[in-house]
This record gives C-alpha cells, sequence and structure tokens, in this order.
C-alpha cells in the first residue's frame, strides 16, 4: 500500500499538521514540539469526552505522545469559514451551530475529568484571575507594540483597575462546558454532521462565552442585524433562566466580548511578533470594531474613555507593525 505525508495549513498553536494517505484512506497526523501536553494530550482526552457525549470530534487513532505526535481521524477540506464566506444568507447556518452549543451546554459538569489512556485532565474553571491574565496579553503585548512600553505602563494600570470593577459585575456562574474557541473555523463539514476541531482550550465557565466567539467572531465579518437574530435564537432555544434574566446574560456576553477581543488583539500581535505569523494582523481593525459595538453600553462608559486616550481610531485601524 502507497503512503503519501504533505503537510497543511495550520492554526495559531505550536503545532504542524499533515494529511497521511493510505491507498483511499486518509487521516491527521499533528506534531507538536512545545507545549505537547497541552496541545495532544488534553486534545486527545477532551476529544474523546466529547465524542461520549454525541458530539463529533476527531477520533484518536494512535498517540505517541512521548515524542509530540498524534495521529486522529480526519475531517476533510471543508471548514464552517470556508462555507459561510461567501453565502449571503447565513442565518439557517447559524442556528445549526447554537443547536450544537446548546447540546454542548447540556453537559453535566461537577468534576469534570476528561481521560486518555493512563492521563486524567481535570477542566479549570474560568475565574477571574484567568480574565485578567487574558487581558494582560493586550497590555503586554499589543500595547507595548502600539505606543511604547512607557505610556503603556501608565494606562495599564488605569484600564485593569476599570476592567476589574468591569468583571466583578459578571453575573452567571462558571457552570458549563466551555471550548474556547468557538467559531466558525473550528467547525468542519463531515458528512450532514458538524464536527468540532481545537478543543484543547476547554474550560468550566460562563454561558456567554461561546456564544460571544461565535457572533463576534473577527475572523468573519457579519451585519449587526445577524449578530441580533442569531442571539435572539440562541435565547429562544437556551434554557429558561437566561430569558429570565436577559439582562444579566446580555450584560455577560458584552463584558466577555469585550475582554476576549482585548486578548485576541495581544495574541494576534504576539503571533505577528514573536512568531513571525504576520497573516494575523489583518484582523486587527474588525477585531477593535467589535470592541467599539460593545462599549456603546453604559456599563463601559469609564472603559471607553480609556480606551480612547490610550489608542486614537487611526492607530486601531494599523495593520502594519514594525
Amino acid at each position: 500500500m502507497e503512503f503519501k505525508l504533505r503537510k497543511i495549513s495550520g492554526d495559531a498553536s505550536f503545532r504542524q499538521f499533515y494529511r497521511l494517505t493510505k491507498g483511499k484512506k486518509t487521516s491527521i497526523i499533528i506534531e507538536s514540539k512545545k507545549e505537547k501536553f497541552k496541545n495532544l494530550i488534553i486534545y486527545a482526552a477532551i476529544n474523546k469526552f466529547l465524542r461520549q457525549k454525541d458530539i463529533l470530534a476527531p477520533k484518536l487513532i494512535k498517540e505517541f505522545f512521548h515524542r509530540g505526535i498524534i495521529e486522529i481521524e480526519d475531517f476533510g477540506n471543508i471548514s464552517f469559514f470556508q462555507y459561510l464566506d461567501k453565502k449571503k444568507n447565513k442565518y439557517e447556518d447559524y442556528t445549526k451551530i447554537i443547536n450544537l452549543l446548546l447540546k454542548i451546554q447540556k453537559i453535566k459538569i461537577k468534576k469534570l475529568i476528561c481521560s486518555i489512556k493512563k492521563h486524567k485532565i481535570k477542566l479549570k474553571r474560568y475565574d477571574s484571575k484567568h480574565l485578567h491574565e487574558e487581558s494582560d496579553l493586550f497590555f503586554n503585548w499589543y500595547l507595548v507594540g502600539l505606543i511604547g512600553n512607557k505610556k503603556a505602563k501608565k494606562y495599564k494600570i488605569l484600564i485593569k483597575k476599570e476592567l476589574k470593577k468591569i468583571y466583578e459585575k459578571i453575573y452567571f456562574k462558571n457552570a458549563y462546558f466551555v471550548h474556547r474557541d468557538f467559531h466558525v473555523s473550528n467547525f468542519m463539514l463531515v458528512g450532514k454532521r458538524i464536527g468540532i476541531i481545537d478543543s484543547q482550550d476547554a474550560i468550566i465557565g460562563n454561558p456567554a462565552y461561546d456564544l460571544v466567539s461565535l457572533i463576534d467572531d473577527v475572523r468573519i465579518k457579519t451585519s449587526l442585524a445577524l449578530k441580533k437574530k442569531i442571539f435572539k435564537f440562541y435565547l429562544k432555544k437556551s434554557p429558561k433562566i437566561f430569558r429570565e434574566r436577559v439582562k444579566e446574560f446580555r450584560n455577560d456576553f458584552n463584558i466577555l466580548s469585550i475582554q476576549r477581543n482585548l486578548k485576541i488583539l495581544g495574541i494576534f500581535y504576539r503571533l505577528f511578533k514573536r512568531d513571525k505569523k504576520i497573516r494575523y494582523l489583518k484582523f486587527i481593525p474588525y477585531t477593535w470594531k467589535l470592541i467599539e459595538l460593545r462599549l456603546k453600553d453604559s456599563t463601559f462608559k469609564n472603559l471607553k474613555l480609556l480606551l480612547n486616550k490610550a489608542i486614537n481610531k487611526k492607530l486601531r485601524r494599523q495593520t502594519i507593525f514594525k
């Protein structure tokens, strides 16, 4: 039997991806020279857990964890991003992803432990410490790179103080399985089903977080009308408590959208500066548009003023850095 190994495009992690062809069958080889435990063992364990809950995730075929290599099921080449990007009417397709999200959120959470071979992984809760650590990516990478260390240090103190007040206003408890990167590039069309990938960062967190990742996705531009329509559909089909506490749920959504997209600015700048992955810089202007959209809520009046002082609109649209 003839074997062929071909490198395929990767993601923002330290992993390398290859398609292995064995006759008429294919599989995916993932190699990770850094963060092997997170990128391979945790990934394989969470995929196994999701499959046990009837969520389509890649099946582990072979593992060589000690060498930083695993072989997994091949979901093909068609991501939901590729499928949706050129479509004018995206709403019906988004409802399918919302149904998948609601199914995931029905997973009962106690002490969530995923296991693979001899490894057991307990998912962490997404507490305020994590929120602040992720916000620091914005300050320590993007803000420093944009306005210099001295100015960034000054604004970091002021903005972090305001973010602390904002994060304390989050209403819903961390009691749901959260994929943490629930955007259209991480869904694959597998026959008539939707397969989910890139699950190694999963946590126990807020119910609004994955909805934020989907609706305020920096990689695909959607109209405000569509965003509102998807949000409304989610509420219609979600647990009753979210409809009864819609103001609180919307509050959490807005806070987590700003938090997530500030973090993304830091990550994308770090990918450029540290890892020489320039392609992520093109998403920065739209990331800012999403932040500005959620800043319109009165909860963020002081934060909006501080961000406006630190970074003007011209700088926010900048995609070329030294």
